[in-house]
């Protein structure tokens, strides 16, 4: 059995599908549409093998609409996973909005990813964009529409940055294939900006822990699966071996550990922690190496696994508690022991420890790069992984499930939800035990690699080790920050400032611009033309009789007198008829002279 058929189509034709139905059947459909377009994909792998492409004719441009080669189909794999497990995980969600829109945002995901030139990339990078926000504004607060406007605004940039390069490209190459970009050029320059938008590049970060907080139970998860890692896919297919990318995923693992530590909402504490974790893939795409690159995808695979965990996790305490303000949580396990289990498991996966996903893909990038002599990158690799044992591995389950007793005894999570943290669990433990038979058998370069090497094995326990000895002493000599209901200032505050002052310069500059404009033109100059055209043609008439008056003997007063009372009559059409025809006939010959 075969297939040619564009996995969109499928989705998106299952989003539809939710959009129409009523109760239970939308449910349904929600998870049966991503595992038909799964096996839709493996068909597809399996008939046409690698390298097969989608094309399509449109006026003198040669579209690719769909490219299976080992990277693309990677994510695609990943993405219908992802999908699946959170159409689960949100089978208990009434609101239609967020089931509609979810599908067709991981639709756009897996558009985006096997987009072969970069016309079709522009089209599903937007449509990432546009069904994403719909996971922010389904919250229905204040904070999350003003959040959501925020994260439209930029996102929309990114794509018009990515149309503008591309412009600039075709311009210059007259192709629009998407593949390696040299970033010596303007429109190379500008994808880079576009891409790095989408992965949190510093500074450009801020809509992750805006956003994800002020999303929904699910749609935090929605957005952790598909925009950052569609970028990340991006980022590998379009600027593999680009250094300036080692310093920038360097800083990116490196800052965000220091405001995930202090920050009270443990959601916003898991946005920090993805900026880390990019911060490692952006690493390995910079490097370029097989084992690089390798790594980086590898780890942005098992990350939609374990932070999808871990968002799940903290999604059903939200569900079931209504808050994620570590100062509020604690003692949750007596009541939520299922999902202070699964938490526990993600927090190990995220972390690092053996027989764990992330154990077997982070080191493919720490490794190399040790072996291309970046000694200082890779030591503040180091201090970054042990980062992320504080501030996800114990910080996220311990305040949200022990340290004190909040006192809040609520229900265990939804059985759909803890299904898909179950998947999910599930997925962290069997890929970190089997990397050879699952993950790496998918990813993109063919190379032999053993996470299971005994110095590294040692060496990730001392880390391991080290880390939670020191978040223990900083715990009991009262040193670690206490978590407090508190506002972190980032770099969203110069963005929303800036926004701010922009807006009042704007209203300030434009509207008294307006203001004079239309004093000028409106009041001024059309007034004074309404005027003339009312007064134009008695006095035409009056110039016209001044001579025969003259010749009359009408002279002063008298001359004056009379072509002031001429001039009302005819403004007035105070005329008889004859003395009308009569100028009727001058001014038409007048005018045929003319």
């Amino acid at each position: 059995m075969t297939s040619s058929l564009h996995p969109v189509i499928i989705i998106f034709a299952g989003a539809l599908l939710v959009g129409v139905l009523k109760g239970k059947l939308k449910g349904v459909v929600s998870v049966i549409t991503p595992v038909i377009g799964l096996i839709n994909l493996i068909l597809i792998d399996r008939s046409h093998g690698g390298n097969y492409v989608m094309t399509l004719s449109l006026m003198d441009l040669q579209l690719e609409l769909a490219r299976f080669d080992k990277l693309s189909m990677l994510f695609a794999y990943l993405f219908h996973f992802a999908a699946i497990i959170i159409s689960i995980y949100s089978l208990h969600v009434r609101d239609n909005m967020q089931r509609f829109t979810g599908l067709l945002y991981a639709g756009s995901a897996i558009g985006a990813v096997l987009a072969g030139d970069l016309v079709t990339l522009f089209v599903f990078w937007e449509l990432l964009a546009v069904t994403s926000v719909f996971q922010i504004w389904a919250r229905r607060t204040s904070n999350s529409s003003a959040s959501g406007v925020r994260y439209l605004i930029l996102h929309i940039s990114s794509g018009l940055l990515l149309l503008m390069g591309a412009t600039i490209i075709y311009k210059d190459t007259g192709s629009l294939h998407f593949d390696h970009f040299d970033l010596n050029g303007l429109g190379g320059l500008l994808i880079f900006l576009a891409f790095g938008i989408k992965c949190g590049f510093p500074l450009l970060h801020t809509w992750l822990t805006d956003s994800y907080p002020e999303s929904t139970a699910a749609g935090a998860v929605y957005l952790c699966c598909f925009t950052t890692k569609t970028a990340v896919y991006a980022m590998a297919r379009g600027f593999p071996g680009a250094e300036p990318l080692i310093y920038i995923g360097a800083v990116m693992a490196m800052f965000p550990i220091f405001y995930a530590v202090i920050e009270n909402d443990l959601r916003r504490t898991l946005a920090y922690s993805m900026i880390n974790q990019i911060g490692f893939m952006m690493v390995g795409i910079g490097l370029g190496t097989d084992l690089g690159i390798n790594g980086a995808v590898a780890h942005a695979f098992n990350d939609v696994f374990f932070k999808g965990l871990l968002f799940m996790s903290m999604g059903a305490v939200l569900y079931r508690t209504g808050t994620m303000n570590a100062s509020q949580l604690g003692g949750l396990y007596k009541t939520m022991p299922w999902t202070t289990g699964l938490s526990i498991v993600g927090a190990a996966a995220i972390s690092g420890f053996p027989l764990m996903c992330a154990f077997v893909s982070k080191s493919k990038i720490m490794v190399s790069a040790a072996e291309d002599g970046y000694v200082v990158i890779w030591l503040l690799l180091l201090f970054a992984a042990a980062g992320v044992l504080k501030h996800a591995g114990i910080k996220i389950p311990f305040f949200a499930f022990f340290a004190h007793d909040s006192g809040i005894r609520t229900k265990e999570a939804p059985i759909n939800m803890l299904v898909a943290m179950a998947i999910s669990a599930l997925a962290c433990i069997i890929i970190g035990c089997f990397p050879q038979l699952t993950l790496y058998s998918l990813l993109p370069h063919e190379l032999k690699y053993n996470p299971y090497d005994l110095t590294h094995i040692v060496t990730q326990f001392q880390l391991l080790f080290f880390s939670a000895a020191a978040f223990t002493v900083l715990m009991l000599t009262n040193i670690y920050p206490s978590e407090l209901r508190s506002t972190n200032i980032d770099f969203d505050w110069v963005w929303r400032r800036g926004g701010r002052l922009f807006y009042k310069a704007a209203d300030v500059t434009l509207n008294t611009t307006n203001e004079r404009v239309h004093r000028a033109f409106i009041i001024e100059f059309i007034g004074r033309l309404n005027r003339f055209t009312k007064a134009a043609p008695s006095r035409l008439l009056v110039i016209i009789m001044t001579p025969f008056w003259k010749a009359r003997g009408l002279e002063g007063d008298s001359l004056i007198a009379k072509q002031k009372a001429f001039y009302e009559d005819s403004r007035l059409g105070a005329f008889p008829i004859g003395r009308a025809a009569i100028f009727a006939v001058i001014l038409l010959g007048l005018l045929y002279v003319l």
